[in-house]
């Protein structure tokens, strides 16, 4: 295997997941007061619905092709077999799911009827998508490149283009259009690493037992992350609540790219190992991954707590007072999903037991069905938000029952103590601030940074490892690169 830098990689990820977060920073005030509340809802419930019929069209594919792609980063000929068995797979799957979701949408004779037939196009998306190739090959710096690339393209269509709450339509079709121009953009990169197809040698349901395996993980998963939106929009027979939930739901899940960006770049690099037996260094990452799942959760979930009742009121403006509760409950997912993420992910899919994680994601989606049909006729978008937060909970509980005799659970929970008392005593502090505050950006800001101080100032205090670490690294790159212009001039 060619030499692949984690770091580098981390920095890659790292800046994709800060540019997820910055693009609903800029967009979301923006398209909560064009398309108001149900406009929101209405986007994210059609999305629930079509979400079913593109998770078949993956059917476990992407997750399977990834982990196989990293073990064989040193063959380009097994490598290549695998791409284009996939991609076979992938394309039967597809039309079938889309000739189902096509028959649907036209036997379909409620409103907005155009908005459900658009969303087709993120099926066919999913044939084309080939981002798994360069994930499993390490390569994140071009998957960065290409979605920074959609991403600034959508800022722009949607102020150029959504001015009404009538151009709902018009922001759904560019926002999946974008995605799928993207998506084939990779494509480019794909004679470099893949040879052509020898259709001879291809047998593409050759381990359709072990996709089927992890394609259970994906109906679960899909399950319990689309079923409180589709049944929000059912039971409470309006796209209101499903506004509010979504917005909340929107802006924790934002921010989570960060804490599991990292889960995304040592996944190849576990597998890697797994292929040659070493594992006193996929313990020494599992443990490290653990360790930033808090050392970056934990403040991001506190910060939320405490910043809400500031951040709400003129980051949606009127009319979405709820979110603010609902973001406090959804807040808890950082960190909750971030441990299971490592988990499941990182650990169960890429040494071969997703059958584990299938377990797991299907506690989680039981639970979460049995919580809505109680929570969300009495509590409404509040009873859906509290369902997702201890569905998360109940699938990172039994991932941790399946792995403990590996990983010691005592020594995982151990090494966020240090995160506890720092993110504990800034949400104190915040909180106490907030109360004295009045709702603006600015007061936001303020209390961002004063929330950052603390806790990075309790941490040295404490005297953090990690933080010790991350920090001499730093000052030793900017010293390095000093010293290098020194030279040049």
């Amino acid at each position: 295997m060619s030499a692949k830098s984690i770091k580098r990689n981390y920095i890659y990820s790292t800046a994709y997941s800060i540019l997820t977060v910055i693009t609903p920073l800029i967009t979301a005030p923006y398209l909560s007061r064009v398309l108001e509340a149900d406009g929101v809802g209405l986007f994210s419930f059609a999305a629930s619905v079509a979400s079913y019929f593109i998770v078949f069209s993956d059917m476990g594919t992407g997750l399977y092709a990834k982990r196989e792609v990293s073990y064989f980063q040193d063959d380009i000929e097994k490598r290549s077999i695998v791409f284009w068995e996939t991609i076979i797979l992938r394309s039967i799957n597809s039309l079938i799911a889309l000739a189902v979701y096509l028959a649907g949408v036209y036997f379909y004779d409620g409103a907005n009827k155009i908005i459900f037939f658009i969303y087709s196009l993120q099926i066919i998306t999913t044939v084309c998508d080939v981002s798994w190739l360069l994930a499993g090959l390490e390569e994140f710096g071009k998957l960065v490149f290409r979605n920074l690339i959609v991403r600034v393209l959508d800022i722009a269509f949607i102020f150029t283009f959504i001015k009404t709450k009538s151009d709902l339509t018009l922001h759904i079709f560019g926002f999946l259009f974008f995605n799928f121009m993207g998506v084939l953009a990779i494509w480019k990169y794909v004679p470099y690493y893949v040879k052509k197809p020898d259709f001879k040698s291809l047998r593409p349901f050759r381990n359709i037992r072990t996709i089927l395996s992890l394609f259970l993980p994906g109906i679960a998963v899909q399950i319990y992350m689309a079923l409180d939106k589709t049944m929000l929009g059912f039971l409470t027979g309006g796209t209101f609540e499903n506004g509010y939930y979504e917005q909340a739901l929107k802006i924790s899940r934002t921010i989570l790219p960060v804490v599991v960006s990292a889960a995304g770049v040592i996944s190849p690099r576990i597998g890697y190992l797994f292929g040659r037996n070493d594992r006193e260094m996929i313990n020494y990452y599992m443990y490290k991954s653990y360790q930033f799942v808090f050392f970056v959760a934990v403040p991001l979930c506190m910060g939320l707590v405490s910043i809400s009742d500031n951040f709400i009121p003129w980051f949606l403006g009127p009319g979405y007072e709820k979110v603010s509760g609902l973001l406090k409950i959804s807040s808890f997912l950082l960190v909750i999903v971030g441990l299971s993420n490592v988990t499941g992910l990182q650990y169960l899919v890429t040494t071969k037991r997703q059958k584990f994680l299938t377990y797991s994601l299907t506690a989680g989606a039981a639970v979460n069905f049995l919580l809505n049909i109680i929570l969300i006729r009495m509590y409404q978008s509040y009873g859906a938000i509290t369902a997702s937060v201890m569905a998360e909970t109940a699938i990172a509980f039994v991932q941790f029952w399946v792995i403990r005799r590996e990983l010691s659970i005592k020594r995982i929970m151990m090494s966020g103590m240090n995160y506890y008392i720092a993110g504990g005593i800034m949400l104190a502090l915040l909180l106490f601030m907030s109360s004295r505050l009045t709702p603006s950006a600015v007061h936001t800001l303020v209390m961002i940074l004063t929330g950052a101080a603390i806790y990075s100032s309790l941490l040295f205090i404490l005297r953090d490892k990690l933080l010790l670490e991350y920090s001499a690294r730093s000052l030793e790159f900017i010293k390095r690169k000093i010293f290098q212009h020194k030279e040049k001039n």
